[in-house]
């Protein structure tokens, strides 16, 4: 390999690591989510019982713990911060892009790993999953590693390579069972099943090869299962676990309503189709573009092609099965995303060499993508910057920093417009990534500085803290956000009641105060409007807009005679009241 190549992999790879820096590292938790996730794992960190995540002191069994005891001790040793938790994240970005970076580069040559590994680390769908706090990232890392083992495997050359690939396989699946359940085998098993059809390899089904690794995988699972089983409340873990939460995904099963996950996120025909486009952006044309010339190329021969039958059944019974389940949501899809890197990685490396016309203006639409996607960072940093910042110096900052890596990734995305015009297609790919990634970098960090105002519960939650002093709390018809973020940062043990809009729901709260009169009710409230700023704005504009309504107290206040002792709010976000016992 040459100089100049291998310095510019080393700035690309360093260009991906300082984009995945930014947006795990430099912001801090955002609702809906990042709040509840953030409490699993400090509860974690310290709770006894290790094989059953709670959220606010009561049992989470939505997803198993794994995910909580690796940010659960990042939190534990070094501290509270958003950034600590993430922290891990950075090793799953990481064995993501390794592991697809390896899979590519054994079916297709280096090349193809190079641009399969960028591809699987900035797909919108892949970088959202990398650099948020949740289960999935976890799950894609060992789904990444399973895929690997998986090919090695199946496309062995003898026993010893078969062993460690199948072996390697059943290992990542055993963790990745223990971060999001049996989601961690949809992809591999559909991919495995497709290929045993595909290519009549029925034979893979009597190695004994295949085995081995799988009694280690049942060993793992069968040890978290029977520490559950065998905790407080077991039997019913298990059924919140195995049932309501893993079967309630695809299908009705008459869970309690909590459970019901039937009732959001609800399936619609085609979602998933119509939504690829933005999951692969601003790669898309580009995966379009390796898909036609497979479908050219489907003559060659077979191991030149294997690639492409491993990426389709990485991808296509996965995006099939989703499809037919009752819930939809577009994390569900990443684990398999691996199988459009992987084709992306192909047409890089092996597809491109037999362009025509057509690959050329695909490959010239992620730069429009990249300059479109600078003019609405930059429109959006304006808005944001107008918004946020009353200092020279803030604002200074701000419009440099955001502004520079505009101005640098339109540049990049001009002379990748040039260069795929030239024929220089690798190079043009390279001189995209760059200008992708330092629109992740540049805008996106300081984006993430106002963003953070909207989000920060930390700020409500050391106000409440203060203002509760040791009097008893109570939460009103909290969601799981509330409890989160009360608990995080309070420190509170809590009661839960019922909104009280409603005689016959007094009765809780008329006990809690016989109990404690000076206890005290926290309500969320309905979320905030347009800033005063904003609207100034937009009245200069000619946009007409109602003014925010002014804070007002819940209408059932009056009957359940609770008056307000504090307000706390987020800007354009959440809205909270502290409530204590008034006049009867």
């Amino acid at each position: 390999m040459s100089t100049r190549s291998t310095a510019q992999i080393a700035w690309l790879c360093g260009a991906l690591f300082a984009a995945w820096i930014v947006g795990m590292q430099f912001r801090g938790y955002w609702t809906p989510d990042e709040p509840r996730e953030a409490d699993l794992s400090w509860r974690m960190s310290h709770q006894a019982d290790k094989a059953v995540p709670s959220l606010a002191g009561e049992a989470f069994c939505e997803k198993p713990p794994f995910t909580y005891w690796i940010a659960g001790a990042s939190m534990q040793r070094f501290g509270m911060s958003a950034w600590a938790a993430r922290l891990p994240n950075l090793a799953y970005a990481l064995i993501t892009a390794i592991a697809v970076l390896l899979l590519a580069r054994r079916a297709a040559g280096a090349v193809a790993g190079m641009a399969a590994a960028a591809a699987i680390s900035t797909f919108l769908l892949s970088y959202q999953v990398a650099i948020w706090l949740a289960t999935d990232a976890p799950l894609v890392a060992a789904v990444s590693v399973a895929l690997l083992g998986l090919y090695i495997g199946f496309y062995a050359a003898d026993r010893r390579e078969r062993l460690g690939g199948y072996t390697l396989m059943h290992a990542a699946l055993a963790i990745g069972f223990l971060a999001k359940s049996a989601a961690a085998w949809m992809v591999p098993a559909l991919a495995f099943a497709t290929l045993l059809v595909w290519e009549r390899r029925w034979r893979e089904l009597l190695r004994w090869e295949f085995y081995v690794g799988a009694v280690i995988q049942a060993i793992v699972i069968s040890i978290w299962v029977w520490l559950v089983y065998t905790g407080a409340d077991g039997v019913s873990h298990i059924k919140v676990f195995f049932w309501d939460n893993l079967v309630g995904r695809f299908t009705e099963v008459g869970a309690p309503a909590k459970l019901e996950y039937t009732a959001g996120h609800r399936n619609t025909p085609g979602k998933y189709l119509i939504e690829l486009p933005l999951y692969l952006w601003p790669w898309t044309l580009l995966v379009v573009a390796a898909v036609r010339s497979a479908w050219r190329l489907r003559r060659c021969a077979p191991e030149r092609m294997r690639a492409v039958r491993f990426a389709i059944a990485c991808f296509v019974p996965t995006l099939a099965l989703l499809s037919l389940a009752a819930t939809a949501r577009n994390i569900y899809l990443a684990p398999a995303l691996q199988g459009a890197a992987l084709l992306l990685g192909w047409w890089a490396g092996v597809g491109i060499d037999a362009h025509d016309p057509w690959d050329a203006g695909a490959l010239r639409a992620p730069a429009i993508l990249v300059m479109i996607g600078a003019v609405l960072a930059a429109a959006a940093l304006s808005l944001i910057g107008f918004d946020a910042w009353n200092s020279i110096a803030s604002r200074t900052a701000f419009v440099a920093i955001g502004g520079l890596g505009i101005g640098a990734a339109a540049y990049l995305a001009v002379r990748a417009w040039a260069g795929a015009k030239r024929g220089r297609f690798r190079g043009t790919l390279a001189a995209l990534l760059a200008a992708y990634c330092l629109l992740l970098i540049g805008p996106a960090s300081q984006a993430y500085r106002q963003v953070d105002r909207w989000h920060d519960l930390g700020s409500i939650g050391r106000a409440l803290k203060r203002d509760l002093g040791t009097a008893p709390l109570v939460l009103i018809a909290p969601d799981e956000t509330t409890r989160a973020w009360v608990d995080l940062y309070t420190r509170t043990a809590v009661t839960r009641i019922p909104v009280p809009s409603q005689p016959s729901a007094l009765g809780p709260l008329r006990a809690i105060l016989a109990r404690a009169p000076d206890s005290r009710f926290v309500v969320q409230l309905p979320g905030r409007d347009w800033s005063p700023r904003i609207l100034a704005l937009a009245a200069k504009l000619g946009i007409h807009h109602a003014a925010p309504a002014a804070d007002a107290p819940p209408p059932w206040l009056a009957a359940a005679h609770l008056a307000v002792v504090a307000n706390y709010a987020l800007p354009y976000g959440r809205r909270y009241a502290l409530l204590k016992a008034g006049n009867r």
